[in-house]
């Protein structure tokens, strides 16, 4: 096989084309901001090895993929419990939607669609408070990175409780049928600072890397989960990773794997290795266009699908 950053330079040359194809999430308005041309992407491996690609070091906001290491430590509270909270199917409709939600007496279809996600955030704010709950997801990710200066985007994060009205009616919504448990105001404010934590390719790929070598950092060499429990996050990645969309992204890309409204996407290759990507205009599901785009054309070259 070609030298990874021969491949990953190729394959990312080959959907230039598709970068600013889309629009940026403008209904956040830090994030409709951001310049529709920047592209980057970057694998780390689990030996070690950084490949990087365009603006693969220039932070952005993870929005959703934030949703991984709130599950992970979730899990770690609360075990197979947290599954009495949240399901693991695909949802089928928009990430905020609530229309499921009603039908299914308030426990949303799994943990990577907003009402999921401020299901976990519930539940690691338990015996909290929001700014508590937050440093406990922000440590756990600059730990995975390995860097400390991974910070939250607090313009990010006002500008998301300033439109955080459809995840108010979410969260005040799944209170009702006691399903959240702490103050919705602290449940929200805690859910929009993790999403506006801000990193770049690289560091979010070396942050998945437990993920894809068995619940162990393969650098550090920490276990963060149990292989079982990795499995288990790879699966629902695989199934919910992608909105409404994630069936179409496991057909083309054929990993598990995490996007984000600010443009971002996380792979996770087992035993191999994490691939980032970043481009911020979004395909009518949310998912980066571009990103989705040269996922595909890297798997095609690597030949890594687990499928």
């Amino acid at each position: 096989m070609k030298h990874l950053q021969q491949i990953l330079s190729q394959a990312c040359d080959s959907v230039r084309k598709e970068i600013a194809i889309g629009k940026t999430a403008n209904y956040i308005p830090a994030l409709a901001r951001i310049n529709p041309n920047k592209f980057g992407a970057a694998i780390v491996t689990v030996e070690g090895e950084i490949f990087r690609y365009g603006d693969a070091t220039e932070p952005f906001s993870i929005q959703s993929i934030s949703k991984v290491f709130a599950l992970t430590l979730a899990l770690n509270k609360l075990g197979d419990q947290l599954w009495l909270r949240v399901g693991r199917e695909p949802s089928g409709s928009a990430f905020n939607s609530i229309v499921q939600l009603e039908k299914e007496l308030g426990i949303p279809r799994n943990p990577l669609i907003n009402a999921g996600a401020l299901a976990v955030t519930d539940v690691l704010l338990e015996k909290s408070s929001s700014d508590n709950c937050v440093s406990e997801i922000l440590s756990f990710i600059q730990t995975l990175a390995n860097d400390d200066t991974v910070k939250i985007d607090a313009e990010v994060a006002q500008s998301e409780l300033n439109t955080a009205h459809r995840n108010i009616s979410l969260a005040e919504f799944m209170k009702s049928f006691n399903n959240i448990r702490c103050d919705v105001s602290e449940v929200v404010k805690a859910y929009c600072h993790h999403c506006a934590i801000s990193m770049n390719c690289e560091q979010l790929a070396r942050s998945f890397l437990f993920l894809a070598n068995e619940g162990k950092d393969p650098v550090t060499g920490k276990q963060v989960v149990s292989p079982q429990r990795a499995r288990r996050i790879n699966s629902i990645m695989m199934l919910c990773g992608h909105y409404d969309a994630s069936g179409d992204f496991a057909f083309r890309v054929g990993l598990p794997g995490k996007s984000g409204v600010g443009g971002g996407i996380v792979a996770v290759v087992p035993n191999v290795a994490a691939i980032t990507v970043w481009s911020p205009c979004l395909n009518s599901n949310g998912n980066s266009h571009a990103g989705t785009a040269a996922l595909e054309a890297i798997t095609q070259a690597t030949r890594w699908n687990i499928l």
